[in-house]
C-alpha cells in the first residue's frame, strides 16, 4: 500500500534533490535572516528616538491611566456588541429580500446591499457623525458599522443559503410546504454550519473596524491610548502601541475561540440528529 502511494506521488512531482534541498534551505535562511535584519532596523530607529525609555512607560503605573484603558475597552466591547447584533439582523433581512421571489423587493435589497458595500467605511461614519448623528459618535460609529457588516453579512447568508441543494427545497414544495417554511425550517439550518465560519470572521472584522470611532471621538480603546500618548511627558507612542495591540488580539483570538466552540457544538448536535438507519 505505501509502495503504490509513493509511486503515485512521484508520478505528481519529482523528489528534490540535493541541490533542491540546499537551495530551499538556503533560501529559508535568507528570509529569516532579512526579517530579523528588518525588524532589528526598526527597533534602531524607535529606540534612537528614544521611544524605548523607560520613564515612557511610566504613565501606565497610574490608576487613572489603568481606569482609561478599561472605559476605552468598555466602550469597544458595547459598540461591537450591539452593531454585530444588529448586523447580523439586517444582514437576514437583506438577504430575505435578496432571495424573495418579488422582483422589486430583489432589486431594492441589492441595490443596498451594493451600495453599502461599495461605500467606504470611514467615510460614512464620518458622514453620519456629521450629519445625522451630530454630536453623538456612538450611534454613527455603531450606525456605520451596522450598515457595511450587515451587507456583507447579507450576502453570506444568501451564499450558504442557495449553497443547499435545491433537491431539499423542491422535496418540501412537493410536500405543500410555503416558502417561508421552507426556509425557517430547512434551508436555513442546514446552510448555518457551511456559513457560520464566514459569519463569526465578518464579525471579527467589526471588532476590528469599532477602531474607526477614533476619527469622531468615540472614546474607545484606541482613542484612549491616543489620549495617553499626546498626555504624557515624552508622547509615548510605541509604548502604548504595544500595550493596545495586544488587546485587540487578545479579543479577536477570544471570538475565534468561541467560533470555533459554537462550530463543534453544532457538528455534534448534528451527529446527534442524524438517525441510525435499522
Amino acid at each position: 500500500m505505501s509502495s503504490s502511494r509513493t509511486a503515485s506521488a512521484s508520478v505528481l512531482y519529482d523528489a528534490p534533490g540535493p541541490r533542491a534541498r540546499f537551495r530551499y534551505r538556503a533560501l529559508g535562511v535568507l528570509t529569516v535572516l532579512g526579517i530579523a535584519g528588518l525588524l532589528w532596523y526598526a527597533y534602531d530607529k524607535l529606540d534612537s528616538t528614544g521611544q524605548f525609555a523607560p520613564e515612557l512607560w511610566e504613565p501606565f503605573q497610574y490608576t487613572a491611566v489603568q481606569q482609561r484603558i478599561v472605559d476605552g475597552l468598555l466602550a469597544t466591547l458595547k459598540a461591537f456588541a450591539l452593531a454585530a447584533v444588529l448586523s447580523l439582523l439586517l444582514g437576514a433581512l437583506l438577504a430575505a429580500g435578496r432571495l424573495s421571489d418579488h422582483k422589486p423587493v430583489r432589486a431594492v435589497s441589492g441595490a443596498v446591499v451594493q451600495f453599502f458595500r461599495a461605500m467606504p467605511l470611514l467615510i460614512m461614519i464620518f458622514a453620519l457623525y456629521r450629519g445625522l448623528f451630530a454630536g453623538d459618535p456612538f450611534w454613527a460609529l455603531v450606525t456605520g458599522l451596522t450598515l457595511y457588516n450587515g451587507s456583507v453579512q447579507a450576502e453570506i447568508i444568501r451564499s450558504g443559503v442557495e449553497a443547499v441543494p435545491r433537491g431539499q427545497s423542491e422535496a418540501a414544495y412537493a410536500l405543500g410546504m410555503r416558502k417561508s417554511a421552507v426556509m425557517l425550517s430547512i434551508l436555513v439550518p442546514q446552510a448555518v454550519r457551511s456559513m457560520l465560519p464566514a459569519i463569526i470572521s465578518q464579525t471579527v472584522v467589526t471588532l476590528k473596524d469599532t477602531s474607526l470611532g477614533f476619527v469622531i471621538t468615540y472614546p474607545e480603546l484606541l482613542y484612549a491610548m491616543k489620549l495617553i500618548a499626546s498626555n504624557s511627558t515624552g508622547y509615548p507612542y510605541v509604548p502604548t502601541v504595544l500595550v493596545g495591540t495586544p488587546i485587540y488580539i487578545a479579543m479577536c483570538l477570544l471570538l475565534a475561540a468561541l467560533a470555533r466552540w459554537i462550530e463543534a457544538r453544532g457538528r455534534r448536535g448534528a451527529n446527534r440528529r442524524t438517525s441510525v438507519p435499522a
